[in-house]
């Protein structure tokens, strides 16, 4: 290694993440400096408080209060601390200086993060932010780097370990989800106010920065169509493992001609499917180029350890580009000119599970209303019989009446949302108790 000045960096947080950032900074600074190709010092860590207890025992003469002053004397800057304020500040006063910045903070990325890129790209400074979706799993690198010379149509990924792990003992142990949720909190998958997770909006984050560098234009996550997955009941888990479907909360972010759809929600995957078969609180994110084909990056996508190293593969490869004085290339040179589009612009299809009266013609009437909305039906399943003459037969009695379960053929959202409509105010139609989309292999 040639003897040079040292590649300074200040951390900026020291939380389970940040506390196992400076660790490997600290004890594994040969190894680094190697990689890099120059020396590498961590030259302090900005915390609120010195004497808080962490994961990791940081030498007190590293730790400092005073959190401007570091990103000023620093060449590099991995920002840790999270949400909105101070990290903007503090991020922005960085790269306006030029001072290069490897962060994992989804939340500002997904809603600042064309206004971040504009600053560095002005500066010339370095940002980089593997960290932010997908825990360990290498995935944002992949797709600004190796598929540059493609073109991606559409990601789609389990992006959340916390719904990973609810829905999968909903499906594998037919737990209810409350008490998945409270085992997924016990064992430390979910936070004590679950509801950035379970209400979709974590996922939608990482669907904005991943639409972002998948179609080179500028998205945030008010462009997101989000649903949660509260409303999933034990009943929708078992009708999907009896049609061969297990049910994903999925971040999916689709090219269409006229622009980009992004949505996260709850998905019926067929069990064949390679995303169908990530399990507890894993990480997994399916891509489709044109050249490329099918592609899956699978992993852990959270935990202090695992995260770490995504930050330190940024802090290598920042380190090398500002050894070896390299150029960025702006983010959005190319930006197309992708506009985000409404859900109802998707091509999806429907899982409709519905009570209807005992009568004859029932099921007819219900086809006539998919048909007068050019949807078609893919299957049916009924958990009683359905006679030659299209007359609900159930085993409850009349009274009860019986339950259809419909899955679609792919449609417009908005014809899909109309047929459901139509049928809610059909008198055959006692009530729609779940509707869910449909994703099937590519």
């Amino acid at each position: 290694m040639n003897v040079a000045e040292p590649i300074t960096i200040g951390l900026l947080g020291a939380g389970s993440v940040g506390a196992q950032v400076a660790r490997t900074l600290v004890e594994e600074r040969e190894l680094i400096s190697a990689r890099v190709g120059t020396p590498v010092r961590l030259a302090g860590v900005a915390v609120r408080d010195v004497e808080n207890p962490r994961d990791w025992r940081i030498p007190r003469e590293l730790l400092t209060t005073d959190a401007e002053r570091l990103v000023d004397e620093v060449d590099l800057v991995i920002e840790l601390i999270g949400g909105f304020d101070p990290a903007a500040g503090l991020i922005e006063r960085a790269l306006r200086q030029g001072t290069a910045v490897v962060t994992g903070n989804k939340a500002l990325l997904a809603a600042q993060g064309a206004q971040l890129h504009a600053l560095a790209d002005e500066a010339g400074a370095l940002l980089r932010y593997e960290a932010s979706v997908g825990g360990a799993i290498p995935i944002l690198r992949p797709i600004e780097d190796s598929l540059s010379g493609d073109r991606i149509t559409k990601v789609m990924g389990i992006v959340n370990g916390t719904t990973n792990y609810v829905l999968d003992q909903m499906d594998t142990t037919g737990a209810a989800f409350g008490d998945a949720l409270a085992e997924a909190q016990k064992l430390g998958y979910a936070e004590a106010d679950p509801t950035a997770d379970v209400e979709g909006h974590d996922a939608a984050a990482k669907a904005a920065i991943l639409a972002t560098l998948a179609f080179h234009a500028p998205f945030t996550i008010d462009d997101v169509y989000c649903q949660g997955i509260s409303d999933v009941t034990p009943d929708d888990i078992e009708a999907a493992a009896l049609s061969g479907y297990v049910i994903k909360l999925l971040a999916i972010v689709e090219r269409r001609s006229s622009g980009a759809v992004l949505r996260v929600h709850p998905t019926l995957l067929p069990r064949t499917h390679p995303l169908a078969t990530v399990r507890g609180a894993f990480n997994a994110v399916f891509v489709v180029a044109e050249n490329a084909g099918e592609l899956m990056f699978y992993g852990q996508g959270a935990g202090g350890v695992p995260t770490s190293s995504a930050i330190m593969g940024d802090v290598v490869a920042v380190a090398r580009r500002l050894r070896s004085a390299v150029p960025e290339t702006p983010l959005l040179s190319d930006a197309e000119d992708l506009e985000p589009l409404s859900i109802e612009a998707a091509e999806t299809q429907y899982y409709i599970d519905m009570q209807v009266a005992d009568q004859e013609g029932v099921i007819a009437e219900i086809a006539r209303v998919l048909a007068d909305h050019r949807v078609s039906i893919e299957s049916m399943r009924q958990p009683g019989s359905v006679s030659p003459e299209g007359e609900v037969e159930d085993s409850a009695g009349s009274d009860a009446g019986a339950q259809v379960q419909i899955v679609t053929h792919k449609a417009q959202e908005r014809h899909l949302r109309a047929t459901v409509e139509t049928l809610e105010s059909l008198d055959v139609v006692q009530s729609i108790s779940s509707v869910l989309r449909v994703e099937v292999e590519q």
